[in-house]
């Protein structure tokens, strides 16, 4: 049942100041709870008409009309009451004055349709129970005032507590009518932009088809239900077979619609056998007592939404026990009462198939629906509506002729109030109850404020309604929600809060990768590359490290990169000692050759150039020192320089030595005095023109573009290595060609020499100690450009450790061993090949 109070006033107080007027047809069901508010609505009443400080020597008066809780039936009555009933037909307050105001309607399509009627007359309708989002157009709706909050705070606090919970993947349900088709727009408005995206939607025509409901109970769905009054299912989406609650993701249903409409959807739910949704309630239903009993629990507990701000009437309880078909022996609505109630008609007849009562009947509190008073909610609305009435005409009574609002500053007149005059009031009307200020906005809305309700189990195992939090539309943003987690309880009976997404959370370490065609909470989680980190959950992309950090194993944080470089470690002491046992050899080596310089193969060595070439050979094993440890300008520039000139001064002597030997075995004639171009004074030339070529390279070198310490990043992001850059590659190049060019004259003229006579023919060794050579050097450029970060200065210290152990060997190994272990051959007629038999 629906209800319109239309409320006007009398000057004296009648015996009897209201009827009621059944519908042409009789409701589709009783509802006792709207019987209950009619009864508020009539408690008010008589409270201000007992009043001492309101409407003194004036009377309100009304008239019930039942609507059924349909726009049609509610046409009919709002017609009724403008085409102004005879009193014969259908009495109201005798010498009343026209109606002033109508309190109602519950639902918002039933306030539409009648306040569009009203609309013309100019008459004002406070609404207890209509939500819808539109009334807010003052110029369809200039008289429409109500009580409860705009929808528009509902599906604002609805957007809030989705994002509080993280709840995500969400389908969306509206009733076929305007009060849901504005709810799902205004919701989706709110969510435009958020972190929560809307499954599907679907509509739910006005009558209830059980094939379709059960269809799509068989998907799985988040839904949001702001479906009012008549529940019957309509599947917006296109793919129209698909399955909803059973199988989807989304685990988490919010139901626009009022308890009758819900009543056989839920029934067919139940039946089902379907569990783990987490309903969330629009204050249309939230606080529905016809719910409440133990077999909607292991399906609805742990429901939670938004209800009307609970109130309290103190004398409610007993006025409404006041009621009974004794006292009320022609009204209709008692004898509805009683047949819902107790399955009797307090009223027999024919036509009537309840059974007659025994007049024994007492109202209990088993009979919540109508005898609930511990928080009245809705009923508390109607009881502010009454008041804001009696307030704004008690206000329009202490107009003043000369100070009143209207033309001429003129006052309304008592005997011959006029609606509109009544609505300018009501827009102004700021009165208390109960700590509460009723006040309108410019729209007609009330204070926007929600009591959060959660369905829990009682002592009984029957539902209760605690409430766990409360949104504040008056609050700053972000204030407005408060929510005591702690104490609410979820579907399942759980104490934690369940997840509907559509794709779990990505951790730190990854980043969202939206699926192409679906919306943006269906992602996948791909992890950051290297050099990337994300650390938080859900992050839109990975962002880069600074230059000298790099992502951890997990990429949730930059650590500070890892610095390499040569050092004295694994590889760098090898090499250490290898270049200080090859130097120690070499000083051994011309320890002995300075100890036997006055023997036979010393002299005939060419004991000073075999002395320069042991110094140079030295140095070359102590160069490559230079290439381990931190690089730094100083040892960049000496590490290539020092290595180019040592070895361009070996191979100086090693040519010199060979020119020699080729002069010495060449010059046959008797008087030949080609070795005079061959002597100390022009190989110390030789050896100083061919080393000063290579210092001029090298002095142009460091002038031009030396080589410096670089942090290189390039070939293994996560390490910085320090190595040396040569500068100008050209010069790089050119030093190693020199060196090169030396050899490879080296080489010629000892293989020109090969076959010289003699037991010791210096120019085999320099020939295999050049091949060694070349072949060291031949080798180390491919492996040097190719050798990543510090391998490049160990590549380079090893061929010079290589090179230099070839020439040692190769040229000083043969004559240690005649010196040291063959001494007998130690004779200038072996080393000539004219040893006696």
């Amino acid at each position: 049942m629906g209800g319109i109070f239309p409320l006007h006033y009398n000057q004296e107080m009648p015996d009897q100041n209201y009827t009621y007027t059944p519908p042409p047809v009789k409701c589709n069901g009783f509802d006792p709870r709207a019987f209950r508010w009619v009864q508020t609505m009539r408690l008010a009443v008589e409270e201000i008409n007992e009043s001492t400080q309101l409407l003194l020597n004036h009377t309100l008066g009304y008239k019930i009309f039942d609507s059924c809780a349909y726009p049609l039936t509610g046409q009919r009555a709002a017609l009724a009451v403008l085409n102004g009933l005879s009193e014969a037909d259908s009495p109201m307050c005798s010498g009343a004055s026209p109606m002033l105001a109508v309190i109602g309607e519950s639902g918002s399509a039933q306030s539409i349709v009648v306040s569009r009627l009203l609309r013309p007359f100019r008459i004002p309708m406070i609404s207890y129970f209509s939500s819808c989002a539109c009334f807010t157009d003052r110029r369809q709706y200039p008289t429409f005032f109500r009580v409860i909050p705009n929808d528009d705070y509902q599906v604002k606090a609805i957007a809030q507590l989705l994002q509080h919970f993280n709840w995500t993947w969400v389908g969306l349900i509206r009733g076929d009518h305007e009060y849901g088709r504005f709810a799902v727009q205004g919701l989706l408005r709110e969510l435009q932009g958020s972190s929560v995206c809307v499954a599907y939607q679907e509509m739910i025509p006005l009558l209830y088809n059980t094939q379709r409901a059960l269809e799509i109970m068989q998907v799985h769905f988040i839904a949001l239900c702001f479906c009012f009054d008549f529940l019957t299912f309509f599947h917006f989406e296109k793919n129209k077979n698909k399955k909803v609650m059973r199988r989807s993701l989304a685990k988490v249903v919010v139901v626009f619609s009022a308890e009758g409409e819900m009543t056989p959807f839920l029934r067919d739910y139940m039946k089902q056998n379907i569990t783990g949704i987490q309903w969330v309630a629009s204050e249309a239903w939230v606080t529905a007592s016809v719910f409440t009993g133990r077999e909607f629990y292991p399906y609805l507990g742990g429901t939670i939404g938004f209800g009307v701000r609970k109130g309290h009437i103190a004398q409610l309880s007993d006025y409404l026990q006041t009621v009974n078909p004794q006292q009320y022996p022609n009204n209709v609505l008692v004898g509805e009462l009683w047949e819902a109630l107790y399955g009797c008609s307090p009223f027999p007849s024919s036509a009537n198939p309840f059974p007659v009562c025994s007049g024994q009947e007492v109202l209990l509190k088993q009979h919540s629906a109508y005898m609930n008073t511990s928080s009245p909610r809705v009923a508390y609305n109607v009881y502010k509506a009454v008041y804001a009435v009696a307030h704004s005409l008690h206000n329009l009574l202490l107009c003043q002729p000369g100070n009143g609002p209207f033309e001429n500053d003129s006052c309304a007149q008592s005997n011959k109030i006029l609606p509109w005059q009544l609505q300018y009031y009501l827009q102004e009307v700021k009165f208390d109850m109960a700590g509460e200020e009723v006040n309108f906005d410019l729209k007609g809305d009330s204070v926007p404020y929600y009591d959060i309700i959660n369905w829990q189990r009682g002592t009984t195992g029957s539902i209760e309604f605690v409430n766990v939090g409360l949104f504040d539309g008056t609050k700053p943003g972000g204030e407005e929600l408060v929510i005591q987690e702690e104490r609410i309880m979820w579907a399942g009976h759980q104490s934690e809060v369940p997840g509907s997404v559509c794709s779990p959370s990505c951790p730190p370490g990854s980043r969202k990768a939206v699926r192409r065609g679906e919306p943006v909470c269906c992602f996948d989680c791909v992890p950051c590359d290297s050099g990337k980190i994300s650390n938080q959950t859900n992050s839109v992309e990975c962002i880069f490290c600074p230059e000298d950090f790099w992502s951890n194993q997990d990429r949730t944080n930059c650590i500070p990169k890892k610095v390499e470089f040569l050092a004295y470690d694994a590889l760098g002491i090898p090499l250490t000692v290898i270049s200080v046992v090859g130097a120690s050899l070499t000083i051994g080596v011309f320890v002995v050759f300075f100890y036997h310089r006055s023997t036979a193969v010393v002299r005939v060595d060419n004991s000073e150039l075999s002395f320069f070439i042991l110094l140079a050979l030295t140095l070359c094993f102590l160069c490559s020192l230079v290439f381990i440890g931190e690089p730094t300008v100083w040892s960049c520039m000496l590490r290539h320089t020092a290595f180019s000139i040592t070895f361009s001064l070996c191979i100086s002597c090693i040519l010199g030595k060979t020119l020699v030997v080729l002069a010495a075995f060449t010059a046959t004639r008797p008087g030949d005095n080609i070795m005079k171009w061959f002597g100390p004074k022009q190989q110390r030339a030789i050896i100083f023109s061919c080393t000063l070529v290579q210092v001029v390279i090298c002095a142009a070198w460091l002038i031009d573009a030396p080589p410096y310490p670089i942090r290189n990043t390039k070939y293994e992001r996560s390490k910085i290595i320090l190595e040396c850059n040569v500068g100008s590659s050209l010069a790089f190049w050119c030093v190693l060609g020199y060196i090169g060019l030396q050899a490879c004259l080296c080489f010629v003229l000892a293989f020109l020499a090969r076959k010289l006579p003699g037991n010791f023919n210096e120019a085999k060794y320099i020939t295999f100690s050049m091949l060694i050579f070349s072949a060291v050097w031949l080798a180390f450029v491919p492996v040097y450009v190719s050798a990543p970060g510090n391998y490049a200065g160990a590549v380079e210290s090893f061929a010079i450790l290589a090179s230099s152990f070839g020439l040692l060997f190769c040229l000083f190994a043969p004559k240690c061993y005649i010196i040291l272990l063959k001494p007998e051959k130690n004779t200038k007629q072996h080393l000539m090949g004219k040893e006696k038999l």
